[in-house]
């Protein structure tokens, strides 16, 4: 997109590599963004409005220094891959996550389908606590280390399952086909998401960071610390005034209003 700030979206991640096409810049890139950016919901628990033009998200992300959700992340991400000139489409996914892997959940989530030197790879900077950190290769059955947790990929008459491997467990994340969403998919679902009674983001506090040797996932007060060897650590956090320190100093959460936030976390409770 022409209009799309690369330059901002490098600064904003902290990437100083090379522009181009190649697979050692998506891995880079891929890796630095969920790194740099947090998963965060605040704007949906506060009755604001996402929006996902272009202009509104390089002004939350790149000038506010905000977070976001999964349209929010892969729209900024797709943008810049086919900036750098990447070949790329958006894909929609069931989410599984806590669900059987047969049900008929919706078609709630965001991923990218990439295609570079003849192979196709699934991309994903949105998946909070378990984001991926690296692209992986559309091959089902292959067992892919990523800097983080090893992921594969099920394929079922066409329909692909992507499992982590947590706690020599493969848990399943989500399911998706390769057929393409568009923006306008993207926005009925982030309406739904951010504004229907029914959405969990309205009623919980969901926020992640994914670090190099650890990542952050927050559920309402619930700290999770997984570190990369295996090790994980569970924190309740008592007061709205320590859950936003926690928010803005463990996950580099820019908080718009923290006052309004704080009386609204201490509405929910």
């Amino acid at each position: 997109m022409s209009d799309f700030d690369l330059d901002g979206y490098f600064a904003r991640i902290g990437y100083g590599g090379p522009a181009d096409a190649s697979l050692a810049t998506l891995q880079a890139l891929h890796a630095a963004h969920p790194r740099a950016i947090p998963f965060e919901n605040i704007d949906a628990l506060m009755g604001v409005s996402v929006g996902l033009d272009v202009a509104s998200l390089q002004d939350k992300v790149f000038r506010q220094g905000r977070g976001g959700y999964c349209f929010e992340h892969n729209l900024i991400f797709m943008h810049a891959l086919d900036a750098l000139g990447f070949t790329v489409s958006g894909l929609a996914a069931r989410v599984l996550w806590g669900q059987p892997d047969d049900a008929d959940t919706a078609r709630s989530h965001m991923l990218l389908r990439i295609e570079l030197g003849g192979r196709t790879y699934i991309g994903d900077v949105g998946f909070g606590g378990l984001t991926l950190t690296a692209p992986l290769l559309l091959e089902p059955g292959l067992e892919q280390q990523t800097p983080h947790e090893t992921f594969r990929l099920v394929e079922t008459g066409g329909q692909f399952r992507l499992q982590a491997d947590i706690g020599d467990d493969w848990r399943t994340l989500y399911r998706f086909d390769l057929s393409r969403a568009y923006e306008v998919d993207y926005r009925v679902a982030s309406h739904f998401l951010s504004t229907h009674p029914s959405s969990h983001f309205l009623s919980t506090l969901v926020a992640a960071l994914a670090l190099p040797d650890r990542r952050y996932a927050l559920r309402n007060n619930r700290l999770s610390t997984h570190h990369a060897r295996g090790r994980s650590e569970q924190r309740e956090i008592a007061t709205a005034v320590e859950l936003a320190d926690v928010l803005e100093n463990q996950l580099a959460i820019v908080i718009p209003n923290r006052a309004a936030f704080e009386a609204r976390l201490r509405e929910k409770r």
